[in-house]
Order: structure tokens, then sequence, then C-alpha cells
């Protein structure tokens, strides 16, 4: 079983930053890429970042220019920087990894966190 454990959210001023943090945990013998979404209340889930166990990333366009993505896939962490964030940010902030479990052969798993409430005010 995969688990993803999301932290870094909550209340901050418009303009303001925050970081948001994911850690995989589980018998995982790779990872091939992590990524973050957010699910705003009546909206559809909508990509923010991904980035590949190579370390390509790939940016959303709704917050492009204003989050960067990283990630330590020997720690099996992802972090999202936020900044310049607006009232239309708030959302749930929700990880996603896609593993190879360990044993599973080259078959994967698309593992998602219970994700993390980000409020900006105005």
């Amino acid at each position: 079983q995969v688990t993803l454990v999301e932290s870094g959210g909550g209340l901050v001023q418009a303009g303001g930053s925050l970081n948001l943090s994911c850690g995989a945990f589980g018998r995982i013998f790779n990872i091939n890429n992590m990524a973050w979404y957010r699910q705003a209340p009546g909206k559809q889930r909508e990509l923010v970042a991904q980035i590949s166990s190579s370390g390509n990333t790939n940016y959303g366009d709704s917050m492009k220019g204003r989050v960067a993505i990283s990630g330590d896939n020997a720690k099996k962490l992802v972090s999202l920087q936020m900044n310049n964030l607006k009232p239309e940010d708030t959302a749930v902030y929700i990880c996603n990894a896609n593993v190879i479990p360990t044993g599973w052969g080259r078959k994967t798993l698309d593992a998602w966190g219970q994700g993390t409430l980000v409020t900006v005010s105005s």
C-alpha cells in the first residue's frame, strides 16, 4: 500500500506565500512522477504542477509563474512553493504520485493524498 501525506496548508493573506510538502510512504520500488492538483468548491480538479523522476516539470496555466515544484526522489518528497497567492487560489491541494510498488513488476499505481486546505483571504 502506498500512502501520501501532505502538509503546509493554511490561511494566508492575498499576496502571501505558502510551501506545501508531500511525502510518499509504503513499499515503493520507483517513483515515476509526483504532482500537485487542486480542487475548489464546485470546480473540477486541475493540475497545478508536476515533476518527473528526471526533474522535468510541467505547470498548469492557473498558477504558472507563481509556483515552483521541487522533488527529492530518494526521500520520496515533493514540495510546492506558492507565491503571490490570490483569493481564487483557495482550494484543497492534493498530492499525486505515479509509482511502481515493490513486487508489481512494471505495473504502476496512481496514489492520491487526502489533500490540504489552502485559504487565501482578500
